[in-house]
């Protein structure tokens, strides 16, 4: 524990700022720790005082200050763990929404990952502190007091324990190296199948559908299994090095009685000695047996909070920047190149596109082209790997996303809802504004069809959108798009899912957008929705081969050239 308080990081930051309540623990563990010497202290004086001087009133004084003393031990016990509840509820309110903002960019850098384990490893973290292990440090200092007191007794006595108390601890370090592996690998294996489980069952539909049940579940239990089976093996390994702990510090309090009645016999100690040497024995080496039962959960809490470092190391906070005036709709990209997140491979490559107000622009391609990375970084979900991307002049990373937010609308080619009412899902889930809620849902052309719904704006949707037909969803993405008119919209095969009725309120949307001097960029392949634009950029390979007003470029694909007025501008070849 001490090697990790040493390091400097944000974990160890925020276990500083709440080291005055620690200092109190400590504080009361102390007390609480010296009054664990009554039991023997009060043993000692009725064997060697009130049974010799069969006094009463002696017995009763030495009973009343025992009953008081223990009852002030119960109150110091309940009192340190109210401040330790109370150390973890505030660590975590510390520490939570820069774990949750750290794993969710994670998630975004990298995807595919299990970005809820975050979450537990800060739970866990929570627990133990508020739990009784973090108290068996607290105590494990003062053994070294009770073999002080053995010692005073009897040296011979203070010898057989310090001896018991080093076998004790040697059963510990044995029991941490011998468990140590296995408990790691089960650990992160159990972080894996969770997160293979999580991500199978999320397609529930697709794996009914095609039988895929079997084949998945013999995936993820091949995973779980070596979990199960590393787990029993720490666990079988820790329960032989707990009992023998155990077993053994019950023999050393009786060798410490056999040992103290020769003492007594040969008049070096009172009776009373013996048998206060007898418990003190088992309160000297109890934390080193609390040390083993704990061992499991530190070692995992300590993962826990390995991952929490790493991650919040590679997730620097984000810094506010200079609040940026209102976009007026204007976007540049200057050779910009796209990574998709966990890849290594550039799915876009030195793209330069200058987009004016008032612009629809369609970017078509055959699929693996790279229109939908394209899309992903326009609107800054994937951070450009070279190359910049600007709005009104301004990179995109130097604008604050919360800002920016209100100003992009985006409809990502896999529509994702979100658990909750249909008008908090068209109002991102901010503020509800009911007329800017309505207008949207009206530009979207969905605003009947959310009215035949069971509660109407109000109904409330499950995880991803559940209830709902595909178009619907397509068409309520769309909706949130819209919200708040943004000065920027980005769509991603907007109609893949829509009937007649959908495109065509589709198409009504996007001119409603021109006719505010807004930008709509599209991602399609139909050519229904494509001579509405005003301009095309034809991608293949990751690169824009050709680009320009949409008559042009669809006469030049063509093989025949038409003279119009440029709307945006594209190099060829990227």
């Amino acid at each position: 524990m001490l090697s990790i308080l040493k390091e400097k990081n944000e974990l160890t930051s925020a276990l500083h700022e709440v080291r005055g309540s620690f200092y109190s623990v400590g504080a009361f563990s102390a007390v609480v720790n010296l009054l664990a010497l009554v039991p023997s202290f009060y043993m000692m004086q009725v064997y060697d005082r009130v049974l010799n001087s069969r006094n009463e009133t002696t017995l009763l004084m030495l009973t009343l200050l025992a009953v008081g003393l223990f009852a002030l031990a119960a109150a110091l016990e309940a009192v340190r763990t109210f401040v330790l509840v109370r150390v973890g509820a505030n660590l975590d309110n510390r520490l939570n929404q820069r774990i949750y903002t750290a794993a969710y960019e994670m998630q975004l850098r990298r995807g595919g990952g299990n970005a809820s384990q975050a979450l537990r490893d800060l739970t866990n973290i929570r627990q133990f502190m508020t739990g009784p292990g973090v108290l068996t440090f607290f105590d494990v200092p003062w053994i070294p007091i009770y073999l002080f007191v053995l010692f005073v007794f009897d040296f011979w006595v203070g010898v057989l324990a310090v001896a018991g108390a080093g076998v004790s601890i040697l059963l510990t370090l044995a029991n941490d190296r011998f468990t140590r592996k296995s408990l790691d690998e089960a650990s992160a294996l159990a972080v894996r199948s969770g997160a293979t489980a999580d991500s199978n069952l999320r397609n529930a539909e697709v794996i009914e559908a095609m039988g895929m049940l079997g084949n998945l579940k013999a995936r993820w239990l091949k995973d779980h299994s070596r979990f199960l089976a590393l787990q029993a093996q720490a666990s079988d390994m820790a329960a032989v090095w707990m009992q023998s702990s155990k077993y053994f510090r019950v023999f050393l309090q009786s060798a410490v009685l056999g040992l103290g009645a020769l003492l007594v016999l040969e008049n070096h100690i009172s009776s009373g000695m013996m048998i206060a040497g007898s418990i003190l024995m088992g309160k000297a080496l109890a934390p080193i047996d609390q040390l083993i039962g704990v061992w499991k959960s530190w070692a995992s809490t300590v993962q826990s909070y390995t991952r929490l470092r790493d991650l919040l190391a590679a997730v620097p906070p984000r810094t506010e920047s200079l609040p940026l005036p209102e976009p007026a709709a204007r976007m540049t990209t200057e050779s910009l190149s796209v990574v998709p997140p966990g890849s290594q491979r550039a799915t876009v490559h030195g793209v330069n596109l200058r987009i004016e107000p008032g612009t629809i622009v369609a970017i078509i391609g055959a699929s693996g082209a790279g229109k939908s990375s394209l899309a992903r970084a326009l609107v800054g979900v994937w951070p450009a790997a070279s190359g910049k991307v600007r709005i009104d002049g301004a990179d995109i990373s130097q604008w604050d996303r919360d800002r920016l937010g209100p100003y992009i609308g985006y409809l990502p080619q896999d529509v994702e809802l979100f658990a909750g009412s249909v008008a908090e899902n068209i109002a991102r889930f901010g503020d509800l504004d009911a007329d800017k809620v309505v207008a949207a849902a009206k530009a979207a052309g969905i605003h009947d069809m959310i009215l035949q719904l069971p509660k109407g704006y109000d109904t409330v949707l499950g995880e991803q959108g559940s209830g709902l037909s595909g178009g619907q969803k397509q068409r309520l993405g769309l909706a949130r798009a819209l919200y708040g008119n943004p000065r920027i919209v980005v769509l991603d095969e907007p109609n893949s899912s829509l009937d007649d009725a959908g495109e065509a309120a589709l198409m009504q949307a996007i001119q409603a957008q021109k006719a505010l001097g807004h930008i709509v960029v599209l991602v399609t392949h139909k050519t229904t929705i494509v001579n509405m634009t005003d301009a095309i950029a034809l991608m293949q390979d990751g690169r824009v081969i050709t680009g320009g007003p949409t008559a042009e470029v669809m006469a030049r694909l063509a093989g025949k050239a038409v003279a119009v007025a440029p709307a945006v501008h594209a190099k060829e070849g990227g």
